[in-house]
């Protein structure tokens, strides 16, 4: 979903084609260095910080027909110590952009392309780690609906090399193949947010996801808001403060 910039009242409205929409002034991200050579396609945001690295990390998986671009408008929003990395899915998605698998039905992936968008996105992690000067005890993931759903499943498997995860209009995919290891999420944190009128995703799936990850005793701040399948200002400026309390210590 590419971003369309309309006109609400004074405020500018940044809009894509799945229905993300949030208000602001939208700077320009351009890479801080070279990307390297990995699995997934993915772009860099710039540095807002004087501090020298290794940087917390924040990855940001879009949802399906977005890419790389899509949700990068975010980073402005977020606290200046992370270092973004805004990530495209593998496969074209027939109506343009980018999809991590087809969907067969709601809450059912079609199973290979899944695999792979997972294991593409699990060697994704391991090259960051080593190739970019990112903290690996602090690696946050931000995912919006389809890349929700990648979001809990790398977070939930290997809940080790994830600190945190932003999960908005999305859901946990079950029934995958996936041994997720629910017994060892104590130093794993959750914000869940789902949209009351979700068209695309209903609020029952967020609402199994806040049920998994309560009986799983996780850190968990779930939330849910009167909006469709979108990111509001409420909920933009909810997990801007939940990232900035999860981020841990030192100084923009």
């Amino acid at each position: 979903g590419r971003f369309l910039l309309v006109r609400v009242g004074k405020s500018p409205t940044r809009v894509n084609q799945s229905g993300f929409c949030f208000r602001g002034n939208f700077a320009k991200y351009s890479s801080v260095m070279e990307t390297i050579k990995s699995s997934l396609v993915h772009r860099l945001g710039s540095l807002k910080t004087s501090q020298k690295g290794p940087y917390p990390v924040l990855i940001l998986l879009h949802g399906r027909g977005a890419d790389e671009n899509d949700l990068m408008g975010l980073a402005s929003y977020l606290d200046p110590r992370f270092f973004v990395i805004s990530v495209r899915a593998p496969f074209p998605f027939e109506n343009g952009g980018y999809t991590w698998y087809t969907v067969l039905e709601i809450g059912k992936p079609e199973p290979r392309e899944f695999m792979e968008s997972y294991e593409r996105l699990v060697q994704f992690l391991d090259d960051i780690k080593k190739q970019y000067p990112v903290d690996p005890g602090r690696v946050f993931l931000l995912g919006f609906s389809m890349g929700t759903m990648m979001s809990f499943s790398l977070a939930l498997t290997k809940p080790q090399s994830i600190r945190g995860v932003v999960a908005h209009s999305g859901y946990i995919p079950e029934d995958t193949g996936l041994a997720f290891r629910l017994n060892e999420l104590n130093d794993t944190s959750f914000f869940v947010a789902h949209g009351l009128h979700d068209p695309v995703i209903p609020v029952q799936f967020g609402r199994r996801a806040k049920e998994i990850l309560g009986s799983a005793k996780a850190d968990l701040t779930y939330k849910e808001y009167p909006i469709g399948h979108e990111i509001s200002d409420e909920s933009l400026h909810d997990l801007s403060e939940w990232l900035k309390t999860r981020i841990g210590s030192g100084n923009p």
